[in-house]
């Protein structure tokens, strides 16, 4: 008799959980079905600001991997189908049907039962919400799912004039550049003083200049405290030191672990408010039990304290980590320590590691190192500029971060600084290593390797 596994969750994690699971058992071992609230699996949430800024032209560019492939590989997807309630002792989730079902059992709003012999919760995120009246009117929009994207482009086909983005984050500075390439005046409201809050203030200060540059209006230390509501619909974002009119508001606050329905069943919820799972993904109360992607909390490599951060690239390896373990083979997921890269307009950002803040709240002495150079060979065309910071423990000089601003092709060089911190190169290790050189891609001597030998200078 077959095993049964149950998903919850059809995007990253939880398909790619189902993927693994079914490459290493096969169905006549392993019944996989999967339990899906919407109407798409496999698509890229990032996405969705280039979506609606015309770089992407279709919704359908954005999915991996369509409910039909997945049937192909006897992985059973139920569309339209929320879980509602998980019964640890009976090994079962009660699921309801939602509005336009085209996958789930039953009628719409009908309610099922399913068993499973191992679970696993994909719930992922939802977007942070500030107290503040107003958030639920129309013209009020997220940026999470492939309805928000729809529901953002039906809304700019009524060619709107004005649009204020709520936040600095990653998914604040993509959908103003998105915004802004529709021809929108856009302003970005943000309580800290600079964009890209997980930036020290100097690489934030380089971020915001850039943003100013492509016409963003912006507005720092300024908590939204409502939006004016004309006739039903979102007119304005008020602050302390205004208010802001818009046509469209747009909610880039960032998110929080989706983890209610695991911590209703019981299940343990950590200091972030993500499920707690062991490094093969296993909640430690129950074996059977697994959890990954963004509804979850891991481990920062570095520090070793527990973190929440909603990724697409750990979603995928934390979930093909369950999938390995409930197939049989041993893996583990060894942490993260917060490798991100996006833009704005011509300015790239990336970032790995511990930032200065970071660093010193968990007890680092440190050195900072800032290397100003260019991106490609100084008198090669187009060779536009780029900073790199360069974070080392003070009496070790163990790189503990890496920060880089700076114009195209500047961004991917955080993957080489992730790669030195992750393995735990010092500074002078590091600036021996023997990375690539031609002039269409950078100075003999590129940035990152400047700044790890004036750090191991010192």
């Amino acid at each position: 008799m077959s095993d049964r596994l149950l998903i919850i969750g059809g995007n990253a994690a939880g398909m790619s959980c189902a993927s693994q699971a079914r490459r290493l058992r096969a169905a006549g071992d392993l019944e996989i079905d999967v339990m899906e609230a919407g109407q798409w699996t496999s698509y890229s949430n990032c996405g969705i600001p280039y979506w609606v800024g015309g770089q992407v032209e279709e919704a359908e560019s954005l999915i991996a991997r369509s409910p039909a492939a997945f049937a192909d590989l006897d992985i059973k997807i139920r569309l339209g189908s929320r879980a509602e309630r998980i019964d640890l002792d009976a090994g079962t989730v009660t699921v309801r049907s939602t509005v336009g079902n085209r996958g789930g059992e039953g009628g719409e709003g009908a309610s099922s039962t399913l068993g499973y012999d191992r679970l696993m919760i994909a719930t992922g995120a939802v977007p942070l919400r500030p107290p503040v009246e107003g958030l639920d009117a129309d013209g009020v929009f997220g940026v999470q799912t492939i309805p928000d994207g729809e529901a953002i482009r039906r809304a700019l086909e009524k060619q709107p004039k004005r649009a204020v983005v709520l936040g600095g984050g990653y998914i604040g500075l993509e959908i103003a550049e998105a915004l802004v390439t529709q021809g929108l005046s856009v302003t970005v409201v943000l309580a800290d003083p600079l964009p890209m809050a997980s930036l020290d203030e100097d690489m934030g200060e380089r971020v915001c200049a850039a943003m100013t540059a492509l016409g963003i209006e912006m507005r720092p230390c300024e908590p939204v405290r409502g939006i004016e509501v004309e006739s039903g619909l979102a007119r304005a974002v008020v602050t302390d030191e205004g208010s802001y009119p818009a046509d469209l508001v747009v909610l880039g606050l960032g998110v929080r672990p989706n983890s209610d329905l695991a911590r209703d069943a019981g299940l343990r919820i950590g200091t972030t408010r993500g499920i707690e799972v062991d490094d093969t993904m296993r909640t430690p109360t129950h074996e059977q039990v697994y959890a990954a992607g963004d509804c979850i909390q891991t481990r920062n490599r570095i520090t070793g304290h527990p973190m929440a951060i909603a990724l697409g690239t750990h979603a995928n390896r934390q979930g093909r980590v369950a999938g390995t373990n409930i197939g049989g083979r041993p893996a583990r997921f060894d942490g993260v320590i917060g490798t991100a890269v996006t833009k704005v307009g011509n300015c790239e950002i990336g970032r790995t590691g511990l930032s200065t803040k970071e660093a010193e709240q968990a007890g680092y002495s440190i050195e900072t190192t800032l290397v100003e150079s260019t991106v490609k060979a100084g008198y090669y065309p187009d060779a536009g500029k780029l900073a790199v910071k360069l974070l080392t423990e003070k009496h070790t000089q163990r790189m503990l971060g890496g920060q880089i601003v700076g114009g195209p092709g500047s961004a991917k060089r955080i993957d080489v600084l992730a790669t030195a911190i992750w393995t735990q190169l010092t500074a002078a290790e590091f600036a021996s290593v023997d990375i690539s050189y031609a002039p269409p891609f950078s100075p003999v001597f590129d940035a990152v390797a400047l700044a790890a030998r004036k750090a191991a200078g010192r």
